[in-house]
């Protein structure tokens, strides 16, 4: 009989057994937290990984239990909003970043602003008018520094380009403004590139061909 931790034999020679409750319980734990009862245990981000798995089970055990048809309506529904996601991606077309104007002007190894041009040409008679705005610009500024009215910078931005070049071109420095946005609009801000943007930045290039610099404002060497 057990008595208040005490176990007694019933009568005899028989010895009584104590086995006090705090000891042993104390005795038990350090034996289980021994490393090896617990080196096959899955580690924290397992654990982490089972439990939400089993809270995501749990989610849409109860969502097809309340879903007509089960787990084939659950499934339907997630077609059904798949095609939904779809469809509206197609309908708004691509995802427009923020404009930046951060981005270089030139991006691959040094070219001429003739073969810029030819670049530009090629693109606007297949239609591909985001790259023709692209190699235009380019060559825009490309045809200014081989006349010295540009500094050569390889890592300058369109809007620091059309700003030094409205400089020495006072008459043109709006249009040029708008060719720098119209770049980063097409490059940068996910707008597309149209014909009429093209043709003004093709306006702008033949244009700046024929224009006289201030002198005043040419960086220092400039011949024109």
């Amino acid at each position: 009989m057990a008595v208040h931790g005490r176990l007694i034999a019933g009568s005899g020679d028989d010895i009584p057994v104590r086995t006090p409750r705090v000891p042993a319980r104390e005795a038990a734990e350090r034996e289980l937290s021994d490393p090896r009862y617990h080196q096959h245990d899955p580690n924290p981000i397992q654990r982490a990984l089972d439990w939400l798995w089993d809270h995501v089970d749990a989610l849409f055990r109860t969502a097809a239990g309340t879903t007509p048809g089960g787990w084939i309506g659950l499934l339907v529904i997630a077609a059904c909003v798949l095609l939904l996601i779809v469809a509206l991606r197609l309908r708004l077309g691509t995802v427009r970043r923020t404009p930046t104007t951060n981005g270089a002007l030139f991006a691959d190894a040094p070219r001429t602003a003739a073969e810029h041009r030819a670049a530009a040409a090629r693109h606007a008679a297949e239609g591909r008018w985001n790259q023709a705005i692209q190699d235009r610009m380019r060559a825009l500024v490309l045809a200014l520094e081989e006349r010295a009215l540009l500094t050569p910078g390889p890592g300058r931005t369109a809007d620091e380009a059309a700003t030094e070049a409205g400089r020495a071109l006072p008459a043109h420095a709006d249009r040029l403004r708008t060719a720098a946005r119209t770049f980063d609009d097409v490059t940068y801000g996910g707008r597309p590139g149209t014909e009429p943007a093209y043709t003004l930045l093709t306006s702008l290039d033949t244009d700046l061909q024929q224009a006289k610099p201030d002198l005043a404002n040419t960086p220092t060497g400039s011949h024109g």
